[in-house]
C-alpha cells in the first residue's frame, strides 16, 4: 500500500511539472507565466501588474494594475472578439499582444507596451 501512494504522488507530481513546462509564454497575448508584467506608457509612467488569477493556458483572468507604489485597482478580463480589455474601477486598458491603450481618462488614451520580466525602474507615474 505505502509503495503505491508514493508511485501515485509520483505520477502526480511529473503530470503537474510537464503541465507546467508546456505552458506557453505569451499565451492570449499577454501574460508569461510567473513573470512580472507591466506597463510601460508614452507619459513615462510604469505601472505594475500583479497576477491574482491565471487561466490554464496563461492568460491573466484577475489581477491588480498598480498606479502608485500603495494603491493597486483590481482589474479583470473581459471578453473580447479581438484583443483584450481589462478594466477595473476608473481605469481600463485595451490592446492586442504587446500593444494597448490605458484610460486613466475617458477621452484620452495613454499607448503603452506590455512588458514581462523584472522592474527595471521603481514606479513612476506621470500624467
Amino acid at each position: 500500500m505505502r509503495n503505491c501512494s508514493r508511485f501515485l504522488l509520483a505520477v502526480a507530481i511529473g503530470i503537474v511539472v510537464l503541465g507546467l513546462a508546456h505552458m506557453p509564454a505569451w499565451a492570449g497575448g499577454l501574460l508569461a507565466s510567473g513573470a512580472e508584467l507591466r506597463l510601460s506608457c508614452e507619459n513615462g509612467g510604469e505601472y505594475p501588474i500583479q497576477p491574482r488569477a491565471v487561466a490554464v493556458d496563461g492568460d491573466l483572468v484577475t489581477g491588480y494594475l498598480f498606479l502608485n507604489p500603495r494603491h493597486g485597482v483590481h482589474i479583470r478580463l473581459i471578453p473580447m472578439g479581438f484583443g483584450y480589455r481589462y478594466a477595473g474601477r476608473g481605469v481600463w486598458f485595451d490592446g492586442t499582444r504587446g500593444a494597448a491603450l490605458l484610460y486613466l481618462d475617458k477621452h484620452h488614451p495613454i499607448a503603452c507596451r506590455v512588458l514581462a520580466g523584472e522592474m527595471t525602474a521603481t514606479l513612476s507615474v506621470r500624467n
